[in-house]
């Protein structure tokens, strides 16, 4: 995972130690300047910004070449037949193309009524994104990203849940307001904490954190997941079960342990948590949800034990996952504006 500038302190200033000059931070005439350590990770995650732009020009340039293929094969096409023939291909390329827009229309509408069945009687899923403060702007940036992409992925289930996004304030509002589209999602979008949003519910609210002691068995229609917004979460350990405690809410950890060893990194996105209560919702299993959504890359043997106290549920920062957001993004786009 690629550093953000500001490393550990999320985004707050660089500490001074006892070996380094005061003058190393900041000069009487001019800006501060940059520690070494500081600028280490400034310049590795300029790097990781330029191959990223690299990246997205190429894919760009790819795109553009096989567009002008695919033009120059149809002009060759046409060149090689009689006016008839040509008008023939001309009227089949039209209704093929009037075809899939009509069928494009008919997925939005059912997808559309998928999300409102679930609003009003599907599983309730809450992303806490009251820990902003917390963050820098690249994490936030990043978690947008991540919930575009957990929208993205509920409007494509069969049965999806009821996704709510509570705590937009401040720079995350702010961050939200930038996706496009995103007024007219099928959500709960709530300036207000969770806690408020949903007072009259705070019996079935359940804070899903792996520093829980309970292990969840199954999913409950009357239950509200809530799972904790915040990316580099090892920055700040036991804080999601810290918070729930204090508000005498449920807590639990999903039962990784059970079925399979993590291996590497033992931490997992908002979007892939989100994924995985929603392939259990629609397979009622563990194990397959957890093998269809967990990279191969985290896990080992699927009969090995593991502590699941261990396995961080939360959100992290996963650039591998920027193209699959990306070629979502206009999916996130729904007609039926939400009533949030």
């Amino acid at each position: 995972m690629p550093e953000s500038p500001g490393g550990g302190d999320a985004g707050a200033p660089p500490q001074a130690t006892e070996n380094e000059n005061p003058q190393t931070e900041r000069t009487a005439a001019g800006p501060p300047v940059l520690s070494k350590n500081a600028r280490k990770k400034l310049a590795k995650q300029q790097r990781f910004e330029a191959k990223k732009a690299e990246k997205k020009a190429a894919a760009k340039e790819q795109k553009r070449k096989e567009v002008e293929r695919k033009r120059k094969e149809w002009e060759e096409s046409l060149a090689g037949v009689s006016k008839e023939e040509k008008a023939k291909l001309i009227e089949s390329r039209r209704n093929l193309r009037k075809e899939r827009m009509e069928k494009r229309s008919l997925e939005k509408e059912s997808k559309r009524d998928r999300l409102t069945v679930a609003r009003e009687r599907g599983q309730n899923v809450v992303v806490d994104l009251q820990f902003s403060h917390l963050m820098n702007p690249n994490e936030i940036h990043s978690l947008v990203q991540q919930i575009m992409y957990c929208y993205a992925v509920n409007g494509r289930c069969a049965s999806p849940a009821h996704l709510w996004l509570t705590g937009c304030e401040g720079e995350m509002d702010s961050a939200l307001k930038r996706i496009p589209g995103i007024d007219k999602w099928i959500i709960e979008k709530e300036n207000r904490s969770y806690i408020e949003a949903l007072s009259n519910r705070k019996e079935d609210l359940v804070y899903l954190t792996a520093d829980s002691e309970t292990v969840l068995e199954e999913l409950d229609l009357k239950k509200a997941y809530v799972i904790g917004g915040l990316v580099d979460r090892n920055r700040w350990k036991g804080i999601t079960l810290k918070k729930a405690e204090e508000q005498g809410i449920q807590t639990a950890k999903l039962p990784i342990g059970n079925f399979m060893k993590m291996s590497s990194s033992q931490v997992l996105t908002v979007n892939q948590v989100v994924e995985i209560l929603l392939k259990y919702l629609e397979t009622r299993d563990w194990k397959t949800s957890f093998f269809a959504v967990i990279p191969q890359r985290k896990r080992c043997q699927s009969d090995s034990e593991v502590n699941a106290e261990d396995i961080i549920i939360e959100a992290e920062e996963e650039s591998e996952q920027n193209d699959d957001i990306t070629s979502n993004k206009k999916i996130c786009v729904e007609e039926v504006p939400s009533n949030s």
